[in-house]
């Protein structure tokens, strides 16, 4: 049970990877949008996350003041990806200040993933 939750995790950070990973692309590739690939990464740590936020294969208790904090970065993250795709169908770019939250918090999320113990 216990490697299953290692898997989980696994894939946790690669959802995180696979957003931060594309928003760097975006970055350097000097478009500065919002793609679906984000939105398949957010999905993908979402899901592993409420996956991971069930007692199951644990011998101690959850962390649940990590558990909401991430869980209202992962909220504010889809919102701000939300805010960006339509700004971005609407005027064809995604205001600075949102492209940079979504980077800033998915790393910050990502962080508390593996520091917060």
């Amino acid at each position: 049970m216990e490697f299953l939750r290692h898997l989980v995790v696994l894939i946790h950070l690669v959802g995180f990877a696979v957003l931060f990973g594309a928003w760097v692309v975006e970055l350097f590739n000097g478009k500065r949008g919002v793609t679906r690939l984000m939105n398949w990464g957010l999905a993908i740590a979402a899901v592993a996350g409420l996956a991971l936020a069930a007692p199951w294969g644990i011998e101690y208790d959850l962390n649940y003041a990590k558990i909401g904090t991430k869980l209202v970065i992962l909220i504010v993250i889809g919102a701000l990806l939300g805010i960006g795709m339509g700004r971005q169908r609407k005027t064809g770019s995604v205001p600075p200040a949102i492209f940079w939250s979504i980077g800033i918090l998915t790393f910050a999320n990502a962080a508390i993933a593996v520091l917060w113990r």
